[in-house]
């Protein structure tokens, strides 16, 4: 009897470790997908922004265009048929990330697996990990970026 309790007891543990370790990874994926859901949401917003800048860009310059070359006329006369606006076809470069976005990226991801393997609570050490990874690899990136554009201005004059 006492061997069937043991028996029971000790596969109830190892039954509840397992069940532990599950749910660690578990959380740990919830927390990766968390994590690049939120980078292709700001991927997307950032995107939206490029683009609406490169269409009031294209606006200014059909714009510009238009004046310079004397063919835009502000006549109200029912002959409005021969007035027809240039399509404006520009060609734009698609810019990589900057270097603060793949900062914060490598900071992030280097964090957390430094904040696994040095905490005794894994999920714990890498949540806290990738906050501080993502903040030193942005701010670095930053720093980057703020030094290339005073050479690009220094070059430009």
């Amino acid at each position: 009897m006492r061997n069937l309790v043991i028996a029971i007891a000790s596969s109830a543990l190892i039954f509840a470790s397992c069940q532990s370790n599950d749910e660690k990874a578990a959380a740990i994926g919830d927390a990766k997908q968390a994590t690049i859901d939120s980078i292709n949401a700001v991927s997307v917003a950032k995107q939206q922004v490029i683009d609406s800048v490169n269409a009031e860009k294209a606006k200014h310059k059909s714009h510009n265009s238009q004046a310079s070359n004397g063919s835009y006329s502000n006549n109200s006369s029912a002959d409005n048929s021969t007035a027809a606006a240039p399509a404006a076809t520009t060609t734009t470069k698609k810019k990589g990330w900057s270097h603060t976005a793949k900062g914060a990226v490598v900071g992030a991801g280097a964090g957390a697996i430094t904040g696994a393997l040095v905490n005794k609570d894994h999920l714990k050490g890498a949540a806290i990990g990738t906050v501080i990874g993502a903040g030193v690899g942005a701010g670095t990136g930053a720093i980057v970026d703020h030094a290339k554009k005073k050479k690009e201005q220094k070059a430009n004059q």
